[in-house]
């Protein structure tokens, strides 16, 4: 179960993960500590996993990533700092501009994506998030719920800045 937290289908796919850690996760592992913040990682992903197995037991093929236990950190992270901003990278055609954008709109946006994407499998509507995409979504709900549930209990201090992050 720890391995599938480490192992990756693509380099597209880990980059992606290791994009939003590198984004989110600092802020949160200042808050909680580097020895709690390494235990709600793991037990996240080891949620996430659960959450993906409880919703598709049947699945043969392999849930692989660190998407789970990165989605906690962003659970954790949007209830830690609601108000807080992301610098985002924005294409629109040929004109590429960096706006600034609310954590709780990005990371909420995101987190609804996750959930109806998910539930159109489930549903076996089609399109992207068709019951053959090969996407736990499940495991990314289950890992952002994990991290809204669990941080506060792990908080060691809180600081009054409100922190920036580069997306």
């Amino acid at each position: 179960m720890f391995t599938s937290l480490f192992l990756h289908a693509s380099f597209l796919h880990i980059f992606g993960n290791m994009l939003f850690l590198a984004i989110f996760g600092p802020t949160v592992e200042d808050t909680v500590g580097r020895g709690r913040y390494l235990g709600f990682y793991l037990l996240g992903g080891l949620v996430a996993l659960a959450a993906q197995v409880a919703v598709n037991p049947s699945s043969t093929g392999p849930t692989l990533g660190a998407s789970g236990a990165i989605a906690a950190v962003l659970g954790g992270y949007i209830l830690l700092y609601p108000r807080g901003r992301v610098l985002t990278l924005v294409f629109i055609i040929f004109f590429v501009t960096v706006i600034e954008v609310p954590a709780v709109l990005l990371l909420g946006f995101w987190f609804a994506e996750q959930l109806w994407l998910g539930l159109e499998g489930l549903a076996g509507v089609g399109g992207i998030g068709s019951s053959g995409q090969a996407v736990a979504y499940f495991a990314h709900i289950g890992g952002f719920g994990f991290g809204l549930l669990v941080i506060r209990l792990l908080v060691r201090r809180r600081t009054r800045d409100q922190p920036r992050a580069l997306a």
